[in-house]
C-alpha cells in the first residue's frame, strides 16, 4: 500500500482500491474510472461475468416487488440495465429516476434507453448518492446496483437513500460482497487480479482501471457489515441474500 502524503493524513483518508487517498480527491478518481470505461463498460460486464450479471439484476428487479404506477430511484444506474428492468415495471403511468455522478456514463445510458424505445417513463439526474437532488419521501423504491462500493461516504449515502424514501418504502442493494466458499474464494481472487485487468487492457485500453474495479471489490464491506451499516443509517427489516456463493449480495431495508 502506498504511503499517505501530509495532506493526506492531516485532512482525513480513504480507500481508492488498495491506496490511501485525500477524501476530497475520491470522488474525482473514481469519476475518471468510470470517465475511461464508460463505452466499453457493457461490453466489460459481459465479458467479466460471461453474462451472469443480467441474471443477478434481473433476480434483483424479479424479487423487488415494484408496482405499476410507483416511482422509483436508480442511483449510480450507469448504463440503464437496472432502470430499464424497472420501466416494464412501474409502467405508463410510474417513473423511474435514472442517477450517477458521472456525465459519461449518464449519456450512455441515455442513450441506450432511446434506442430500447424506453422514452415515457424515465427521467435522467446527475447526481451524487451522498446528496441527492430530492425531496424526502420522494420515492417508493431506491436502488443500487454495483454502486455503492464506489461512493465516498457510503453511510451518507445510505442516510440519503432512507430520506428520499416514503415510509414503508425499500431500499435495495445489489453489490459485490464476500465469497464464502474458500475453493471459490482462491479462483475469484486468481480470476480478479491475475485475468481481469489483462481483459481491461485488450478490450477498453485500461488495465489500471480494472485492477482499481477489482481492488474496490475486496475494500466493501462485507454481508454483516453493510447490513450492520444499513441498521445505523435507519433502516428496518434489514435481510440480505447471497448470490453465487457470495460473489454478490442483495441487501434489503425498510423506511419505518
Amino acid at each position: 500500500m502506498e504511503q499517505t502524503d501530509k495532506k493526506t493524513a492531516t485532512g482525513g483518508t480513504t480507500h481508492f482500491g488498495y491506496r490511501d487517498v485525500a477524501l476530497e480527491d475520491k470522488t474525482g478518481l473514481v469519476h475518471d474510472v468510470f470517465e475511461s470505461v464508460a463505452d466499453k463498460y457493457d461490453l466489460m460486464n459481459d465479458l467479466m461475468s460471461c453474462g451472469v450479471h443480467r441474471l443477478w439484476k434481473r433476480h434483483f428487479i424479479a424479487i423487488s416487488n415494484i408496482q405499476p404506477g410507483q416511482r422509483v430511484l436508480d442511483l449510480a444506474g450507469g448504463t440503464g440495465d437496472i432502470a430499464a428492468l424497472m420501466s416494464k415495471r412501474v409502467g405508463s403511468h410510474g417513473s423511474v429516476v435514472l442517477t450517477d455522478i458521472n456525465s459519461a456514463m449518464l449519456t450512455v445510458g441515455r442513450q441506450r434507453m432511446e434506442d430500447r424505445g424506453l422514452v415515457g417513463n424515465i427521467e435522467y439526474s446527475l447526481a451524487n448518492a451522498e446528496q441527492l437532488p430530492f425531496a424526502d419521501a420522494e420515492f417508493d423504491v431506491v436502488t443500487i446496483a454495483f454502486g455503492l462500493r464506489n461512493v465516498t461516504d457510503q453511510p451518507a449515502a445510505l442516510r440519503e437513500m432512507l430520506r428520499v424514501l416514503k415510509p414503508g418504502g425499500r431500499a435495495m442493494i445489489l453489490e459485490f460482497s464476500k465469497v464464502k466458499f474458500e475453493g471459490l474464494k482462491q479462483i475469484y481472487d486468481g480470476y480478479s487480479f491475475g485475468i481481469l485487468p489483462k481483459i481491461g487492457k485488450m478490450v477498453a485500453n485500461d488495465e489500471d482501471s480494472y485492477r482499481y474495479l477489482a481492488e474496490s471489490i475486496r475494500k466493501h464491506p462485507g454481508q454483516d457489515e453493510l447490513a450492520d451499516m444499513m441498521v445505523t443509517a435507519g433502516f428496518t427489516n434489514v435481510t440480505y441474500r447471497n448470490l453465487t456463493g457470495g460473489v454478490v449480495a442483495i441487501h434489503s431495508g425498510h423506511h419505518g
